[in-house]
């Protein structure tokens, strides 16, 4: 019983947060998604509807370095491949969207990581 709570909550969450956000190519959406092994990053243009930058634990640039990382720890590595990414096409500025997840934890781990490297939100 639980579960279906915390999902409901989840859910509205999710479309609060979203109602308020949306991302141009100038500045982006910053998406984020977690799953129980993996954190994955996209860079999104609603106005066009394209994926402009991506980056997850499973990238072929940083999946070598993550042998015995806490997860906390590849979620900023990926935070920081991420704003390299954007950074390489010119994009300093993006709104961030933690979707249904709590700015907490690995979350909030990537989005420090993205915010040291140089990206503002």
């Amino acid at each position: 019983m639980a579960t279906k709570k915390i999902e409901k909550i989840r859910v509205k969450r999710k479309a609060r947060v979203r109602g308020k956000i949306f991302g141009t190519e100038a500045r982006p959406r910053l998406s984020v998604f977690r799953s129980a092994k993996h954190i994955y990053v996209q860079a999104i243009a609603d106005d066009v509807g394209r994926t402009l930058a991506e980056a997850s634990t499973l990238n072929k640039e940083i999946k070598g370095t993550l042998n015995g990382l806490k997860k906390i720890d590849a979620a900023k590595k990926v935070g920081k491949l991420v704003s390299e990414k954007l950074k390489a096409i010119g994009i300093k500025h993006v709104v961030f969207d933690r979707g249904s997840y709590l700015y907490h934890g690995r979350v909030g781990a990537l989005a420090n990581a993205a915010r040291e490297s140089g990206l503002e939100f």
